[in-house]
């Protein structure tokens, strides 16, 4: 299946990555080695979660995949922890797993992504498995691990943001994406993914799912006053203007600074902490992985 936003005769994208990125404002990349997408595993990554799902999300046929799912043990507003541990498990998986693991990981997903399909009530139509849908959810992630790479550990060179680049084709490939619909060069992935982004809608049903999700409402009390405005604050900042707006997200100048100076510092402790701690979560999750392809326990 052909990347369609890339074969369309002459199309060029009408936005910019002003309206479509965020600003990176930390300084150069440190070191002169490669730069891959398994450097980026790191576990302050998981800050822009929730914003990678409004990104996700405004596409109108995943939003309504989404919040319109008849699976109700993969449900986020039922099941948080479960869904953002099998969540993060894919994303692991996907970076670090085996040709096998990836393998198990995407039938393990192809037995719930059945059941997630538009009926005659849907104002749209999608089909969990539309290799186009699941490309853009693959784009916004890598978008994500991008952002908050060069957010950690400085702007890549055009060269180490190619090899990065080179090395996250996985993130869409574990499932039903094909090696050539990912764009070929970081070149082609800035103009699929403008032009892709031209797409981007939020309807009221779709925005009020995220809402509710961006306040933590699907979880109790205690965490909600602790983690909501913070989530909040980390959601707008990861999200670039045309999704912000998508929402109506206000964004202050002095907002901008605070967010900019807030991962500045985080940039700063983070050259502190060894990388064995920064990946430990992923590589939990992996072992968790195994245990459960060996014991034969679900997956998802």
């Amino acid at each position: 299946m052909p990347t369609r936003y890339l074969d369309l005769p002459g199309a060029e994208p009408r936005l910019t990555n002003d309206r479509t990125r965020i600003r990176i404002a930390t300084g150069p990349r440190r070191g002169g080695r490669p730069a891959r997408i398994s450097d980026a595993l790191d576990f302050w990554s998981f800050a822009g979660g929730a914003a990678n799902v409004v990104m996700q999300l405004s596409w109108p046929e995943v939003g309504h995949g989404v919040a319109e799912s008849k699976v109700e043990s993969g449900s986020l507003a039922k099941h948080p922890w479960k869904r953002a541990r099998t969540t993060f498990t894919y994303l692991s998986v996907a970076i670090l797993g085996s040709d096998d693991e990836r393998r198990a990981y995407r039938e393990a997903v192809n037995g719930a992504h059945r059941y997630v399909r538009s009926d005659e009530n849907s104002p749209v139509s999608y089909n969990a498995f539309n290799r186009e849908l699941q490309l853009w959810v693959a784009a916004c992630l890598f978008i994500g691990f991008e952002d908050t790479h060069q957010l950690l550990h400085g702007k890549m060179t055009p060269e180490q943001a190619e090899e990065f680049y080179r090395s996250s084709s996985t993130l869409g490939t574990t499932l039903q994406v094909t090696e050539d619909m990912w764009p070929a060069t970081r070149a082609d992935f800035d103009r699929y993914w403008n032009i892709a982004c031209e797409r981007v809608a939020i309807d009221d049903t779709v925005r009020d799912y995220l809402n509710d999700l961006i306040a933590l409402r699907m979880v109790r009390w205690p965490l909600r006053i602790a983690f909501g405005e913070l989530l909040r604050f980390l959601t707008t900042g990861f999200l670039p203007p045309l999704f912000r707006e998508q929402l109506a997200m206000e964004w202050s100048e002095d907002d901008r600074r605070r967010f900019e100076h807030l991962f500045i510092f985080v940039s700063f402790v983070n050259r502190f902490v060894p990388r064995f701690v920064r990946h430990l979560p992923s590589r939990v999750l992996m072992r968790d992985l195994e245990r459960r392809i060996r014991s034969g326990r679900r997956l998802v």
